[in-house]
């Protein structure tokens, strides 16, 4: 039964054995292999970092030198040429046998480089150097089927002090030449900088010239241009002021115009306020009032009426009360109409004595007036002489003074000598 085997890229695969006349090379793929008879190997496709070190090589003057490079080396995959020639060098040998065999050429072919240049070529040449061994190396491994990718020169060195003495000497005579450059760049730098204060000298007071008569040109330019300016400035101020007053003006005549149409506008709200109002007084006070005005006319009309009613009835009592009351005054009067005529009589009959009864009669009366202001009399205050009585005793002594003096009045009042009359009627019981 087929076993499908694959291998990644850095990896290629070699079938040999039945149905495979030559054996079949796959780099980074996958394969069908028929157990027991074919046979699957590997090579791996990795590139190798070589550090090659060749100490103490005696280089084409006879100065030994040692030397270390780094190459990157791989076996070439995409290549079947390369790639069959690598099977037959390297198949069925670990990663590290082929990279100590790569590193055994690289070595030789440096060391052998290292023969053919001198040491002053090795050391300030080295892309030359790092080139031909490249060059002669990949010759070689190529033929491997490892192709180089990259070779540098990583470091040169000697044990004699030669490299040492070499940069020393070239040291020594950088020195030496820059001193004599330092002393030829001071000395032309001196000139130099002679000549260029002369020229710079020359350059100033030309420049100053220059500037002065620049200055005096600029002063004058700009006189020129400042009263061109304020002229301006002053037109445009003028224009402005000019266009501001019209524009305040514009502004007054707008804001005029807002407020008559605010104006109109109010005038119509008043107006549609004015008539809602009246269709709401209408209807709330108008009408209303109206119906209470029916109201009350027809109420002033009833009252009316009952006034009238009641005035005629009134009148009609009246009338009849004053008939009932002249009737009585009537009846009365007849009644003391008679009654005086009968006391007329008496008195004609009697003269003094129907007098004196009246006169008694009417007495007490009299009295109680005169009494009556001392009854209504809350605090009396009475100041006396010191002679006479006091206190109430007086009171009443003066209060019957006043009431002997009253047959005295009634005499001079009816000619009647009250005291006479007494005695006269005492005599005639």
């Amino acid at each position: 039964m087929p076993f499908f085997e694959t291998c990644g890229p850095n990896e290629a695969m070699v079938v040999s054995g039945c149905c495979h006349s030559r054996p079949l090379m796959v780099a980074g793929g996958r394969v069908f292999v028929i157990p027991c008879v074919q046979q699957l190997q590997r090579i791996p496709l990795n590139t190798l970092t070589l550090s090659i070190d060749s100490p103490t090589v005696y280089t084409l003057m006879g100065v030994p030198i040692s030397v270390t490079g780094v190459a990157q080396v791989k076996i070439q995959g995409q290549n079947q040429e390369m790639l069959a020639a690598a099977c037959q060098q390297f198949l069925g040998k670990s990663e590290e046998q082929i990279r100590r065999i790569a590193l055994e050429t690289l070595e030789g072919h440096q060391r052998a480089i290292m023969g053919t240049m001198t040491v002053e070529e090795i050391y300030k040449d080295r892309k030359k150097f790092a080139k031909a061994v490249f060059e002669v190396a990949s010759t070689d491994l190529v033929n491997m089927g490892i192709s180089v990718v990259s070779y540098t020169l990583k470091d040169i060195r000697d044990e004699e002090g030669y490299l040492k003495a070499l940069g020393m000497t070239r040291t020594a005579q950088v020195k030496k030449d820059a001193r004599i450059g330092e002393a030829e760049a001071q000395r032309d730098s001196g000139i130099k900088e002679a000549n260029a204060e002369e020229q710079r000298m020359k350059a100033r007071f030309s420049n100053d010239t220059e500037i002065a008569a620049a200055q005096r040109d600029f002063e004058l330019k700009k006189a020129a241009y400042d009263m061109e300016t304020q002229t301006k400035k002053a037109e445009a101020e003028l224009a402005y002021e000019l266009q501001a007053a019209k524009t305040k003006q514009m502004i007054k005549e707008e804001q005029m115009q807002i407020k008559v149409v605010e104006r109109a506008q109010q005038i119509q709200v008043q107006e549609q306020e004015i008539a809602r109002r009246e269709r709401e007084l209408e209807a709330q006070i108008k009408r209303p009032a109206e119906a209470e005005k029916y109201r009350l006319e027809t109420l002033a009309d009833a009252n009316a009426k009952r006034v009238l009613m009641e005035a005629e009835a009134d009148s009609e009592a009246v009338r009849l009360k004053g008939e009932a009351e002249a009737y009585a005054i009537e009846a009365k009067a007849k009644a003391e109409a008679e009654q005086m005529a009968k006391k007329a009589d008496a008195w004609r009959d009697y003269q003094e004595a129907a007098m004196v009864d009246m006169v008694l009669e009417t007495l007490p009366k009299v009295v109680a007036e005169v009494a009556a202001p001392l009854s209504q009399t809350k605090k009396v205050t009475m100041v006396s002489s010191g002679k006479g009585e006091l206190g109430a005793a007086k009171i009443t002594g003066e209060v019957m003074d006043i009431v002997e003096r009253l047959p005295q009045v009634v005499e001079s009042m009816t000619g009647v000598d009250m005291s006479k009359a007494l005695k006269l009627q005492a005599r005639s019981v």
